[in-house]
């Protein structure tokens, strides 16, 4: 995990909830349920959601975007994440992230490793335009809860 890299620091955490899940063609539900198998020229889902930054993150406020989920054929559910964060003064911080989801088998919880880069031109978050960031996480289907912990070293 991130946090044995010598060197590394927490730069914060969030909770979100799934508000929306675009589907084309077919049922993330029931692929993730096994009732449908992933067609072999893989699914495509736009999962919406928003939450907040954990108390004591460095970084602060809400937190909203789209994960434009690519499952592919063999399993593996690649990330493209693009999102904004809203400080409590309204400034903005635009998040995009790549990565990958693994499934827990039997459970409706899944592994998230993401690859984060934060852009601002505002002057109290300029900073951030050049750390990399990674993060790790999970999702639960079934409450539709996402909470990611992302580091910086």
């Amino acid at each position: 995990m991130i946090r044995n890299i010598e060197g590394a620091q927490e730069l914060y955490a969030y909770k979100l909830r799934i508000t929306g899940n675009t589907e084309y063609g077919v049922s993330l539900q029931s692929i993730l349920a096994g009732e449908t198998p992933i067609p072999p020229e893989g699914a495509r889902f736009d999962v919406a959601f928003e939450g907040a930054m954990v108390e004591g993150s460095k970084l602060s406020g809400a937190v909203r975007g789209v994960d434009y989920l690519w499952m592919r054929a063999d399993g593996r559910a690649e990330l493209d994440i693009k999102a904004e964060i809203t400080a409590p003064d309204g400034t903005k911080v635009a998040l995009r992230a790549d990565g990958v989801v693994t499934p827990r088998p039997g459970e409706p919880i899944a592994d998230l490793w993401e690859n984060v880069k934060l852009h601002s031109s505002h002057e109290q978050h300029r900073w951030v335009n050049s750390i990399q960031i990674w993060g790790t996480g999970t999702v639960n289907f079934a409450t539709g809860e996402i909470e990611v912990h992302a580091y910086t070293v």
